[in-house]
């Protein structure tokens, strides 16, 4: 069982390796439909998911998607938006339900975190041997400046089944949810951003992180906390850019 566990990010990109953008042009969503357990997560859960946007009052035909994920919670929140809006409603909150490492990013291969920053979904697997897997672009530009060894690591998925070193395991039922969601937002040709954050930045917690971690973690925390607040504040993207020191930075629009 432990070897299985330790190869969990590995086994879920074997697959992923043939990246269905290669179809993209030619409808995204018939060649994620080509497979059967796609095929069954949305005969499972698209009517329902239909109904939970059209109670939000969003547009099932023409929507965008958002994820926010805080490690110290578990927490894996949606969020959705009409494509002419600027404001994401919140459409759910599903529990992370394993977790690996400690509060902080990644920084190198085999350190077992969870990388923390902005990101997108780069690639699906519906042929995960963890069901269905969502590879994130995990090293962005900022992790592979700041990184402190050789190689900053790769192959983090969000992903089915409750085992993990390093990505993000939702049980199998709403992780279909999230893969159903996210193949409808790339059909329509969006990229499906997500931000990754230690924890939700309230007055406790931000007196823990600078309590119990180092200057380094908390001064990188610095760089998360303002597009954190931003978005809590009105629920729009905040605009990211990276710095050539590999600092995440925000800027008002």
């Amino acid at each position: 069982m432990k070897k299985k566990i330790i190869n969990t990010c590995l086994l879920v990109t074997l697959i992923s390796l043939f990246s269905f953008r290669s179809t993209f042009d030619n409808g995204f969503k018939t060649a994620q439909l080509s497979n059967k357990r796609v095929r069954t997560a949305y005969d499972k859960k698209w009517v329902s998911l239909q109904a939970e946007l059209e109670a939000k009052k969003i547009s099932k035909d023409n929507f965008e998607v958002y994820f926010r994920i805080f490690k110290l919670e578990k927490e894996f929140e949606v969020w959705v938006k009409n494509k002419a809006d600027l404001k994401y409603t919140l459409l759910k909150t599903i529990p992370i339900c394993a977790s690996s490492g400690d509060l902080g990013p990644k920084r190198k291969q085999g350190d077992y975190q969870v990388p923390e920053g902005f990101y997108e979904i780069a690639t699906f697997n519906p042929n995960s041997s963890y069901h269905l897997a969502m590879k994130v672009n995990y090293p962005n530009q900022s992790d592979r400046i700041k990184k402190t060894g050789a190689d900053p690591g790769g192959d983090i998925m969000i992903h089915g089944y409750c085992v993990t070193i390093g990505c993000i395991p939702l049980e199998n039922d709403p992780v279909e949810e999230v893969y159903v969601l996210a193949t409808e937002n790339m059909n329509r040709k969006n990229v499906t951003k997500m931000a990754i954050y230690p924890c939700k930045f309230n007055e406790k917690n931000n007196e823990m992180l600078a309590k119990k971690f180092d200057a380094e973690k908390n001064k990188f925390w610095e760089t998360l906390k303002k597009p954190y607040a931003h978005f809590e504040k009105t629920n729009t993207l905040p605009k990211i850019t990276i710095n050539k020191t590999g600092d995440y930075i925000f800027t008002e629009q």
